[in-house]
């Protein structure tokens, strides 16, 4: 089942995130990240999977700068089409919210990075660190 997050999903989509092979946290990223959380959900949505009782993925939009915030499977649950369901009501938020694109970043040589390509997104740059920007239109 895709629903919008509530507050009590918070614990488990933390959880989510953490339990995730690839694109992992850095020390110096968590209170960034937590602040983004806590507005997004004050203000906006999280999309989550629900199977047996527990969210196993979640998508997330940041409409104040068109950006997919995220989109995590736990590893579980990883290739069963989790993300190629959540990840288009995220893009449906940023496109409610005024953007004509969204992007995302995440780093090159990993699943994500073939997830993304498969599935349209457009390679336009690269960040200091390596991280490739991917768009695509909505």
């Amino acid at each position: 089942m895709i629903r919008k997050a509530t507050s009590a999903d918070r614990p488990r989509i933390s959880e989510v995130r953490l339990a995730v092979r690839e694109n992992q946290l850095s020390a110096a990223s968590v209170s960034k990240v937590e602040t983004t959380a806590n507005w997004i959900f004050e203000n906006a949505a999280f999309w989550v999977w629900e199977e047996a009782g527990t969210v196993q993925g979640f998508s997330v939009a940041d409409p104040r700068d068109g950006t997919i915030f995220g989109l995590f499977v736990h590893p579980d649950f990883e290739g069963r089409g989790l993300g190629r369901a959540l990840l288009p009501l995220a893009c449906e938020d940023l496109r409610a919210a005024g953007f004509a694109a969204a992007t995302l970043t995440t780093g090159p040589g990993t699943r994500a990075e073939r997830f993304y390509r498969t599935n349209g997104w457009e390679e336009i740059g690269r960040k200091d660190d390596g991280e490739i920007i991917f768009r695509k239109s909505l």
